[in-house]
């Protein structure tokens, strides 16, 4: 995700392919402050279109992730920009950019990533804005905690209909044939469709925090109850670092927040999660899967390259304590060197504004892997990735808009 604009470009032109055996017609969009970045940012998602650059007299073609991956604004000091692409396409981005402007005019000019609702301190909304994360501690009951944890149990057991989630197991303990019930299953997934789980979604002490990044109409997008296991020595356990937009075909980033909480104790010998502060203003990086000779779990992908010296931050949290934090922040988890199941339950929320968008190749690796684990499950082989996704979202508040 592109967090800024090079200077050196004052104006960029969309140009609308409505047919392609006539002259395109040209809408110039100014760049101001704010909306140029959120610009380049919903334009990077996209497929289908090339960067028409002129500097000097002469005339570049670009992808935009060769415009800021191989940083040629700094070569050149480009004075026009043609971006070519559909009409639908730019219909979305209107209605992005109108979304941003409209955020902007609700906030103080200094925040980006809170929205004003008397909720965050003016001290919590700036630790957010300059690290990606907060912790909330003691927000969610252990009389709550304990309903979950029960029917996590209950779905093991399988004493509940899992219809809709998935069901995951440790690589290492996938392979065991003495596994069985709370101890094989060490994730669930989409539980949107349980009532029941879905409760932790919709908790008044949850959502008031979710909205101060989404705004009042609230989906919960993704859900999980990890159960992480005691590592059988092969490190499996745990998760590399990564960052949740890399799985998310919808947009803006800035508007989706994760809330996850401590079912219990957790700390750095557990498996506590692990953060890189300030990495939520960079970009979406490339992911794939590590190569750890113990075999590493199936969707964990990771990112390929990052700064080993940058500075991360383990965080200890005890039951109930909550932590928000954006889908660019790069995280993980450790892996758990005790003899009991570590467990959390977390949901992804995103303001009902957002839009699905076409993913890049970035994330083709992932859209390709999710998309026939769905097919396979179901039978539906037209299904897309945005479709999986609009089935097991749900809305917690508010109106339902796009997503």
């Amino acid at each position: 995700m592109i967090s800024f604009i090079p200077n050196t470009i004052q104006r960029i032109y969309l140009v609308l392919t409505l047919d392609l055996k006539k002259s395109p017609s040209r809408l110039q969009i100014e760049i101001l402050s704010g909306q140029g970045t959120f610009i380049m940012t919903t334009l990077q998602s996209s497929l289908s279109f090339y960067i028409y650059a002129t500097s000097g007299g002469t005339l570049f073609r670009h992808t935009l992730q060769e415009l800021f991956r191989l940083k040629l604004w700094k070569k050149y000091s480009y004075e026009l920009v043609i971006i070519r692409m559909s009409a639908q396409r730019l219909q979305t981005i209107g209605r992005h950019i109108q979304l941003s402007t409209q955020y902007k005019a609700e906030q103080q000019p200094e925040y980006r990533f809170t929205l004003e609702n008397g909720i965050l301190t003016k001290e919590q909304r700036d630790f957010y804005e300059k690290n990606g994360f907060i912790v909330i501690r003691n927000l969610v009951s252990l009389e709550a905690l304990d309903r979950f944890r029960k029917r996590f149990q209950d779905v093991c057991t399988g004493k509940v209909d899992t219809f809709g989630m998935t069901i995951m197991k440790d690589v290492a303990i996938a392979k065991s044939e003495f596994a069985d019930g709370e101890k094989a299953i060490t994730k669930i997934q989409d539980f949107t469709l349980d009532d029941e789980l879905f409760q932790y979604c919709c908790l008044p002490e949850v959502v008031k925090y979710v909205e101060n990044f989404t705004g009042p109409n609230v989906m919960a997008m993704h859900t999980m109850l990890i159960n992480k296991p005691p590592d059988p020595g092969t490190q499996t356990s745990r998760h590399p670092l990564h960052q949740d937009l890399y799985y998310f075909p919808f947009r803006p980033a800035d508007r989706i927040v994760c809330a996850w909480t401590a079912m219990e104790h957790i700390h750095r010998g557990n498996g506590c999660l692990v953060v890189l502060p300030g990495t939520h203003k960079g970009e979406l990086q490339p992911h794939g899967y590590p190569e750890w000779e113990g075999g590493v779990n199936k969707m964990y992908h990771g990112i390929q390259k990052f700064d080993p010296n940058g500075e991360r931050i383990h965080l200890e949290m005890w039951t109930g304590d909550t932590v928000f934090f954006h889908p660019v922040l790069i995280h993980g988890s450790g892996t758990n060197r005790t003899d009991g199941f570590r467990k959390a339950i977390s949901c992804h929320y995103a303001g009902s504004e957002c839009e699905y968008v076409e993913c890049g190749d970035i994330q083709d690796l992932i859209s390709k892997e999710v998309t026939a684990i769905f097919k396979k499950r179901t039978g539906i082989q037209e299904a897309r990735f945005e479709d999986i996704w609009r089935v097991k979202s749900r809305l917690v508040k508010g109106e339902r808009i796009n997503l």
